[in-house]
């Protein structure tokens, strides 16, 4: 008894060596084999024997040494799940009641008790597309945030937008009925730049990107169905 009361206390106190050196045996083989060398985090997945690896916001899942490696959503056929959808939008949450809305513009229809705010460029197809369907939706307040990602061209109407007399107006004219922005687009533009950096800053890469109040995000534009249920919870 004695003897097994010993063995159990030594493994005990050799798991935590353990963890690390398998984490450390995970590292050394990704980077060594697949240049994985700025890895963020190693830690245990949902699934028994499988381990989470993640860059940035990037999630990958491997064995215990590294030796396989796998790029794909996690699911959990019993709770019916995306595991890696789920992991990816906590990554992604932003605290909503945080977001610089000195550098938006807003738009409120009915009561706007419901928030939204939105990253959109003015040369974007899908943010056009996504503003006509949001027009369709009542009760709401939007937080437009500008971000000129697709070029030179983009920029120039950011600032003409954000300099105009009325912003929403102009955005409105542009998005819903191709009225080009007009102006000479001088004024204080810094939340232009200010935007730039908070895109960058939590990895926001296209456009249109939506940020609910709850602090799920969603990359890229959805129908009125989708929006209404992502607003309702």
């Amino acid at each position: 008894m004695k003897k097994i009361t010993l063995f159990a206390a030594a493994l005990a106190l050799s798991l935590p060596l353990l963890a690390g050196a398998q984490e450390a045996a995970i590292r050394k083989n990704l980077s060594a084999r697949v240049g994985m060398s700025t890895i963020d985090e190693v830690s245990k997945a949902p699934m028994s024997g499988l381990y989470e690896v993640r860059i940035g916001n990037d999630i990958f899942y491997t064995d215990a040494r590294g030796d396989y490696l796998i790029q794909g959503s996690l699911i959990d056929t019993q709770a019916r799940k995306n595991l890696t959808e789920e992991r990816v939008g906590k990554l992604n949450a932003v605290d909503f009641a945080s977001l610089p809305f000195e550098n938006a513009f807003t738009t409120t229809r009915g009561s706007g008790k419901r928030k939204l705010a939105v990253f959109m460029d003015p040369n974007c197809g899908y943010c056009k597309r996504f503003e006509k369907d949001l027009q369709k939706i009542d009760d709401i307040t939007v937080y437009t945030f500008l971000v000129p990602v697709l070029g030179e061209d983009s920029a120039l109407k950011s600032r003409q937008i954000w300099c105009s007399d009325d912003r929403v107006k102009t955005w409105l004219d542009w998005m819903l009925d191709n009225v080009a922005p007009k102006g000479n687009a001088v004024c204080n533009t810094e939340a232009l730049t200010a935007n730039m950096a908070f895109a960058k800053k939590y990895h926001i890469t296209g456009t249109p990107t939506l940020l609910f109040a709850d602090g799920t995000r969603v990359p890229g534009a959805i129908n009125t169905q989708q929006l209404e249920q992502k607003l309702a919870r």
